[in-house]
């Protein structure tokens, strides 16, 4: 009755509706994190996928080229990737060919096709441009066609000669090099004299994977992540500085080695992962194969 007269009733009405409001909108902001945290993952997520189909984009986009080129029928005779003693057998088998003058043909293709592989490869050019940028080697008797894509190319060329023209260097580890194998979280680098490692160093760095549920704002999170990774980068520029050899091969994440490309010599996606060492390890055998297409 007091309450009424004073007119508190009415006040402590409106103080209860604010107070359900205020919970109504807590319940709309929280549901709208979780949203949020939700999309951030899935779209995390998404992208790792798109990463590792990237490849197969390539295989995707030639099969739609030779459907617009009516080349249905045109296909390699088969491909194979080469290491080790299979591609020491493979090289010393297109090494010991012996024609006449003029009779086998070499070529390093990297843009445009010259008119030799035209003429070298007949209605098989096309297949040339899909493996490119590649070695490509065939004999005036047709007896071989093929195309390699080894992990330190040359410059692009073309010559007609008695035999077929490649150095070991252009798909084996010779001379003094270091690679570098560069993630988003993790660094490695080592320092070769041809196969033998001669000394290795990496690091870990503690970088944020996918935004979990509640916490800071996923912008908050976006902005932490890119600077982590930003850290982490400037101390991998550093380590690559520092090191002994001049030639540089950079390899790694896909997306940061861009990073890189005004400094190395080469730069390839590889998806080797785990400690430092012995993800090193499996970065250079990635690295160290060749693509054969038989053509």
């Amino acid at each position: 009755m007091l309450d009424e007269l004073l007119g508190r009733a009415e006040l402590k009405e409106r103080i209860d509706e604010l107070e359900e409001e205020k919970h109504h909108l807590e319940r709309q902001r929280n549901a709208e994190k979780e949203r949020r945290a939700e999309a951030a993952t899935e779209r995390q997520n998404a992208e790792e996928r798109a990463n590792r189909l990237e490849d197969r984009i390539e295989a995707l986009e030639d099969r739609v080229e030779r459907l617009q080129d009516d080349d249905d029928d045109i296909d390699f005779r088969g491909v194979e990737t080469l290491g080790g003693k299979r591609l020491d057998a493979v090289l010393a088998r297109l090494e010991s060919v012996e024609t006449e003058p003029e009779g086998a043909l070499t070529a390093m293709v990297a843009d445009d096709l010259p008119d030799a592989i035209h003429s070298g490869f007949a209605d098989h050019a096309s297949l040339v441009a899909r493996a490119s940028p590649c070695l490509v080697m065939t004999d005036d008797a047709g007896l071989i066609s093929a195309a390699l894509v080894p992990p330190n190319p040359p410059e692009s060329f073309v010559t007609w000669d008695d035999g077929f023209e490649f150095e070991a260097g252009w798909f084996r580890p010779e001379g003094n090099f270091a690679l570098a194998l560069v993630r988003s979280d993790l660094f490695a680098l080592g320092e070769y004299k041809g196969r033998d490692r001669q000394s290795v160093s990496g690091f870990e760095s503690d970088v944020k994977g996918d935004h979990s549920k509640g916490g800071f704002s996923q912008a908050r999170f976006e902005r932490r992540r890119d600077a982590q990774i930003d850290e982490h980068l400037e101390r991998c520029r550093e380590d690559i500085e520092n090191r002994d050899a001049e030639r540089l091969y950079v390899v790694g994440q896909r997306t940061l080695l861009s990073e890189f490309r005004q400094e190395a010599d080469r730069t390839k996606p590889v998806d080797a992962t785990g400690a430092p060492a012995d993800a090193l390890d499996d970065a250079f055998h990635e690295f160290w194969t060749t693509r054969l297409y038989r053509i």
